[in-house]
């Protein structure tokens, strides 16, 4: 099931993953590594594609939006190939007003590849609205 997505709404999905489930406070988001992401001619994939996959999973699973990523404690397990096919699921803890803490793993298949705990902001107004 996908609820409405309320933020990030001009994201490439081909970057940064297409959303396949979107509930209250989680989602999972896929992404196909495509040759576009390769660092070299071994076929490895940048990781800040991952983490692009992994941060986009976190702003959806808030779903607000005027919701920006604050800090990320992350860790890269195992590498990424192109045409590996990988799984963000994101799960917000408990909100503490207007910081949230997500919880996000990158699969592929049943591999994890990537963790990591970002800190996230419900602002008031959008990051670049004039003060």
């Amino acid at each position: 099931m996908i609820m409405k997505i309320r933020t990030h709404n001009n994201i490439d999905e081909e970057l940064c993953g297409t959303p396949l489930v979107l509930e209250e406070g989680y989602s999972k988001v896929q992404l196909l590594a495509t040759q576009k992401m390769a660092v070299d001619d071994t076929e490895l994939v940048h990781g800040g594609f991952i983490f692009g996959l992994a941060d986009y999973a976190a702003m959806i699973a808030i779903n607000h939006q005027n919701v920006v990523l604050g800090a990320a404690d992350t860790k890269f397990l195992k590498p990424v190939k192109v045409n590996d096919v990988v799984e963000a699921e994101a799960k917000v803890e408990p909100a503490s007003g207007k910081k949230h803490k997500v919880f996000v793993t990158v699969k592929r298949d049943d591999i994890k590849v990537f963790e990591g705990n970002f800190t996230c902001f419900v602002l008031d107004k959008h990051v670049l609205h004039p003060s």
